[in-house]
């Protein structure tokens, strides 16, 4: 195949006939799960200065002293609030990931962060400027009476690593991060949380032994905190003692590039679906720090599993040379880039370069009837064509339709895919002509990923038909 070309496989015919769940009563039940998950999201915040407005916080607005100190109070509650409705998010809960899935929830985690920060540092001004009201001193001579009280030097210590969190969570200043680097200062707002709590328990009558709110704000703190502890660290524990997975051996799939093929024991129970990751940990001298948010490459069996790695940093490098019988810990399975998110009869796919890696795992999970999915293969040059073949064998066992574009991004036009296609009048509807009436599927580089999924927006493809899965943490 030269590059710069446009090629379609033809269907084959006699395939044998497929059971397609309803997707659309499936998309319908999700769809009203994940409504019920947003408004508790809200409506915690809500009922947070619901409860304090209730149980005499009304009554303390009398002055404009006490308006503001009270004001004050009900933004630090929404802000903690938030804070730990963050903390849920990215607890990486079954029940959410299977509903609104694991981007949207961490998408709508980093959207909270500043909105709490912004609660948060309100919270302190409001009761420095309300406080110094009623005590005639100026609010910054407020800060040192302030720390003088018991649990009071943990607040400010807490706000402070929950700004470092937010900072560091900036794309511009995430970059300069490695993965690693990156996800343990932001193990951070869980201490910031923690050193918080002792003042919000200790502090006036707010939070009073016995209160309705007390009750409240524990039960919180609880589904918080509990939920990392299960699900981010005992069930990974257990999960990894109980399938015992290693390294069974490593083979190169082209420069830069390598499978890693493991084993184990009763993987199947993991019930993965294709398209979803898992984060690697891999328990060598040199890899045993740095984990690993990978995709599966293909659908595990019972006692065996593969990813597919492209060396794209340090991290990724040393993973590439591990030796056989390397021990591998992880979490997983996570995402909803697998045929479970579906909604509509036709399945569109996109993917470029390495992306290919869930895209090979979800085509392969996918139940499809022949004719129904069209296939669009991206890559730059010939060297990075990683898997084509067996996606090519893949589409011709569904009966799936193939298009291949090789070659440097176009100038003009959408800009992702090759000039030559672009001259040609080649566009996103024509390759997929039942685009309206089809799921889109896109994974690979961010940048490229952005443009097709612009361009499918400008053809008017529904949203909640737009699945994508960029390589970018």
């Amino acid at each position: 195949m030269s590059a710069n070309t446009t090629t379609r496989r033809p269907v084959p015919s006699g395939s044998s006939r497929v059971a397609v769940p309803d997707r659309r009563k499936q998309y319908r039940r999700r769809a009203r799960i994940a409504d019920v998950l947003v408004t508790a999201l809200w409506a915690s915040g809500a009922a947070a200065a619901a409860l304090f407005l209730a149980t005499g916080g009304a009554a303390k607005f009398g002055t404009v002293a006490d308006a503001i100190t009270s004001l004050g109070i009900v933004t630090g509650l929404i802000g903690t609030d938030f804070v730990l409705v963050m903390i849920v998010l990215a607890a990486r809960i079954p029940v959410i990931d299977r509903t609104v899935g694991h981007d949207r929830a961490i998408a709508v985690h980093r959207s909270l962060g500043k909105p709490a920060l912004y609660l948060l540092l309100a919270h302190g001004v409001l009761l420095m400027v309300g406080y110094g009201m009623n005590s005639g001193f100026n609010p910054i001579a407020e800060i040192g009476p302030m720390l003088a009280i018991p649990d009071m030097p943990l607040a400010f210590i807490g706000l402070g690593l929950l700004i470092a969190v937010v900072i560091t969570s900036l794309v511009a200043v995430r970059r300069k991060f490695s993965y690693e680097g990156w996800h343990i200062v932001h193990l951070l707002s869980y201490v910031a949380v923690l050193v918080a709590v002792p003042h919000q328990l200790s502090v006036g009558a707010i939070l009073a032994a016995g209160s309705v709110e007390r009750v409240y704000w524990i039960a919180l703190y609880v589904l918080a905190f509990g939920s990392i502890a299960t699900y981010r660290f005992a069930e990974p524990v257990i999960s990894t003692f109980r399938h015992r997975l290693q390294v069974s051996r490593v083979e190169r799939v082209a420069p830069g590039v390598v499978s890693i093929h493991f084993s184990g024991r009763n993987l199947r129970s993991l019930e993965s679906a294709g398209g979803q990751f898992f984060v690697w940990r891999f328990w060598t001298g040199r890899t045993w720090w740095h984990s690993h948010p990978i995709s599966l490459s293909s659908v595990p069996t019972d006692t065996s599993a593969r990813i597919t790695v492209r060396d794209l940093g340090t991290g990724s490098s040393a993973i590439s040379s591990v030796r056989p019988g390397t021990r591998v810990s992880f979490e997983g399975p996570y995402g909803m880039f697998t045929d479970a998110g579906r909604t509509a009869p036709k399945l569109a796919i996109v993917v470029a370069g390495i992306g290919i890696t869930p895209v090979r795992a979800f085509l392969e999970d996918s139940k499809v009837r022949p004719g129904e999915t069209t296939i669009l293969l991206r890559a730059s040059t010939q060297d990075e064509t990683y898997l084509w073949n067996e996606i090519s064998e893949l589409a011709a066992k569904k009966g799936a339709r193939l298009y291949t574009m090789v070659g440097k991004r176009a100038r003009s036009g959408p800009g992702w895919m090759p000039q030559a296609d672009a001259s040609r009048g080649v566009t996103l509807k024509s390759v997929f002509p039942d685009l309206a009436n089809s799921d889109l599927y896109i994974c690979g580089p961010t940048a490229w990923l952005d443009l097709v999924e612009n361009d499918a927006r400008r053809a008017g493809i529904p949203e909640h038909q737009l699945h994508t899965e960029r390589f970018d943490w």
